[in-house]
């Protein structure tokens, strides 16, 4: 592998960890998740009452520990979260956890352990739920997948295909599931689409090889993709010397003859048609990354249940 291709490699992706995430954001998401359930927010005849009027009947002194726990396999993911949602309500909320995130864990185990007022804790115990069950469907949907790629030398890539305002949460659930993070946005990768390069004129070479240097010269560093769906346009995309040619929906004959064009020339990226069903399929291509949408749009929220133990 010559230095060029490595680093070009190294730059393509990496796993977001929780520390890399802006806090600020998240706490406004979980502002508005708690105002949705408290003040009606969202909604223009707003509720004459507010707060939780369930837990206003119970006695404002009493103390309760609970304990969440998986319900079902599951690979966690959010709970880092669960001490903003708990400091964002009320700081008299104690948190002590018994897992980690990334791990996989059994139907039963004990996830941790929520002490405090009653009222606090059943008020924030769907807000806190609702949070953690969906990142944990991720991060289970992205282990599912790698499982099925196995010891395969292809990495497996998020996209940008995820829900507005979760996207870094989002990202982080796959990383926790063995998945790798790339496109964050917009601003961090030249992506040639063929609606891009059809704005450069009809001619494909041409308008590559216009795109590439005007792209080098306004970005330098960045990384420049290619999107191609059908063979014929791979010698475009090498002629142009981008960095990384996705091979759109291509079928697997296809993919082994544009594994072979392309060789060592440009990094290569699989997408389309990406499933549970069909990612083994992919194994022995020996492209480099197959990246795939539905490791959050297909994934399914994990059953986590919060038990009450004993009143304090």
């Amino acid at each position: 592998m010559t230095t060029t291709r490595k680093k070009i490699l190294e730059a393509c992706c990496r796993k977001i960890r929780w520390e890399d995430l802006d806090p600020e954001p998240i706490r406004k998401l979980i502002g508005l998740a708690l105002e949705e359930d408290l003040t009606g927010s969202g909604l223009v005849a707003k509720p004459e009452l507010k707060g939780d009027r369930s837990s206003a009947l119970l006695d404002s002194v009493q103390h309760i520990q609970t304990t969440l726990r998986a319900r079902e396999p599951l690979c966690l993911s959010g709970l880092p979260l669960t001490y903003e949602i708990l400091n964002c309500f009320d700081e008299r909320l104690d948190f002590k956890k018994s897992a980690e995130d990334g791990e996989w864990i059994p139907p039963g185990k004990p996830i941790a352990t929520i002490s405090g007022p009653c009222q606090s804790v059943l008020t924030i115990e769907r807000t806190l739920l609702n949070f953690l069950q969906r990142l944990s469907g991720i991060a289970t949907t992205t282990r599912r997948f790698t499982d099925r790629l196995g010891d395969s030398r292809t990495r497996l890539l998020d996209t940008r295909k995820t829900t507005p305002g979760y996207r870094y949460l989002e990202k982080y659930s796959v990383a926790c599931g063995g998945g790798w993070n790339h496109r964050m946005g917009l601003f961090d990768r030249v992506m040639l689409k063929d609606n891009h390069l059809a704005a450069f004129g009809n001619d494909l070479r041409a308008a590559t090889r216009q795109a590439t240097r005007l792209s080098r010269q306004e970005n330098p560093g960045l990384l420049i993709e290619m999107e191609v769906d059908r063979l014929d346009q791979i010698d475009a995309a090498l002629e142009g010397e981008v960095d990384i040619i996705l091979l759109d929906n291509f079928t697997l004959p296809d993919l082994q003859k544009a594994q072979a064009l392309i060789g060592d020339q440009a990094v290569t990226e699989i997408s389309g048609n990406v499933s549970l069903d069909t990612i083994a399929d992919y194994r022995a291509i020996g492209c480099d990354f197959i990246s795939t949408g539905a490791l959050v749009h297909k994934s399914v929220w994990v059953d986590i249940g919060l038990d009450w133990d004993c009143a304090l």
